[in-house]
């Protein structure tokens, strides 16, 4: 059975596919090894050679790898299900495979073996940029370059090789064992070094992706932290990426990485305590599809989307204690908080965010927009003619000078056919 290479994505008509692992354990004792009976047909969906994913497993179960290209065993030391190495093997093309602008896995890497340095191209968005190589990985990769890099010494290779099929080739295509095997490419110095750009923007742009890059090399150690642990690493990469000011565009990285650290609940009360202050109104037009990544159909999210709230009330009391139900309302209108999330919230006070007080005075400010949302509810569910129709058209509204909701009739919008098909990207 094939599965979609990129597992996050759901769609069952995914182009890109690959294989499923398929593992088998042999031995005993001290003696026992897990072979990846299909390595070279996932690797090739992949595009990439089946030595690199077998070594990434060894990185990161800290286990002794061997490969035997022409008998095709791909062989990891030790007992592992096919599952976990599936799951591993997620990492593998997150971090080697996709691109990092539009999550394409039409890749290449090149190598700079003088320079030591990994580039990444893609061929569906035109993106080049330079692999973080502090992976062990990474190691192994400068060791043993991709066989198409550069066309032009492959062909010179392919003739050398011809010249001298009795002996030296045996050595490049025998068995493999860990990292210490030679360059299996040399003089890289006539290769094109395309990815080295020396202008400032060109570093600041490849410190960034070591720095995003950088937070995937220990994986594994993070989820095992404590929740709370984890969300505050969670807090400091979303507070560095606004203090590099790349905020604005970096809604799918900081959604990858709520999910790697496995906080994408409670993410929206991170990104409501570093996104948004008193000027909540504008903020939340402006990064309407950061939250909508996390609160869309996720009524959990949604939930601690309105307990940011309350702290956000708690910061900038004078401002925003006065604005709640307008403010409550702005979210309601931008899809990050559905109306039984908000009816559920009404219901009960609690203290859980801020102090019993003042979540009383908030539930009180808002009692005006939420009885607008129950009798909007009653009468949608009595439909009427012409008469109730103006009545059901009707918008709360805030007044800047009066400081208080108002009823305003207004045309009624025409609905979507499907709600739930919701476009973030298009936002």
């Amino acid at each position: 059975m094939s599965v979609n290479v990129n597992r996050s994505v759901l769609d069952q008509f995914y182009r890109y596919k690959m294989p499923r692992i398929i593992a088998k354990v042999e031995g005993k004792g001290n003696g026992i090894k897990t072979v990846i009976v299909n390595m070279t047909d996932v690797a090739k969906s992949l595009n990439r050679p089946p030595t690199y994913p077998t070594k990434f497993f060894g990185c990161e179960l800290g286990a002794q790898t061997q490969f035997d290209a022409k008998n095709d065993r791909f062989i990891v030391n030790g007992s592992h299900e096919a599952n976990k190495l599936q799951d591993m093997l997620d990492g593998f093309i997150r971090k080697f495979v996709l691109c990092p602008e539009c999550d394409n896995p039409e890749t290449d890497l090149h190598i700079n073996a003088k320079k030591q340095t990994i580039g990444n191209s893609c061929k569906a968005c035109g993106y080049r940029g330079m692999l973080d190589t502090r992976h062990k990985l990474c190691t192994f990769i400068l060791r043993n370059p991709p066989e198409d890099t550069g066309s032009a010494k492959k062909k010179e290779k392919k003739s050398k090789k011809k010249d001298k099929e009795n002996g030296s080739s045996d050595g490049e295509a025998g068995n493999h064992n860990d990292i210490d095997a030679p360059d299996a490419v040399d003089g890289d110095d006539d290769d094109e070094d395309w990815a080295e750009e020396t202008t400032e923007e060109a570093q600041q742009r490849r410190m960034e992706e070591i720095s995003a890059h950088a937070k995937n090399l220990t994986l594994s150690e993070e989820l095992e932290k404590p929740l709370e642990e984890r969300v505050n690493l969670f807090y400091n990469f979303v507070k560095q990426k606004k203090e590099d000011g790349a905020i604005d565009s970096s809604d799918k990285e900081i959604l990858a990485e709520a999910e790697r650290l496995d906080v994408k609940d409670t993410a929206p009360l991170i990104l409501t305590e570093l996104l948004m202050d008193e000027n909540i109104r504008d903020q939340i037009k402006k990064y309407k599809r950061h939250f909508l990544r996390f609160t869309h159909n996720n009524k959990k999210a949604q939930k601690y989307l309105l307990g940011g709230f309350e702290c956000l009330v708690k910061l900038h009391q004078a401002q925003l204690l006065p604005r709640v139900p307008i403010i409550l309302k702005d979210l309601y209108d931008a899809d990050l908080l559905e109306e039984d999330v908000i009816l559920a919230w009404a219901e009960k006070v609690s203290k859980k965010y801020v102090s019993k007080e003042l979540a009383k005075e908030i539930h009180a400010k808002a009692a005006p927009f939420v009885k607008w949302l129950k009798e909007a509810e009653e009468e949608s569910e009595g439909s009427g003619g012409e008469e109730e129709e103006d009545e059901d058209n009707v918008e709360v509204v805030y007044s800047p000078s009066a400081r208080e909701l108002k009823v305003e009739t207004v045309k009624p919008e025409k609905l979507a056919e499907d709600e739930d098909d919701l476009d973030i990207d298009a936002i």
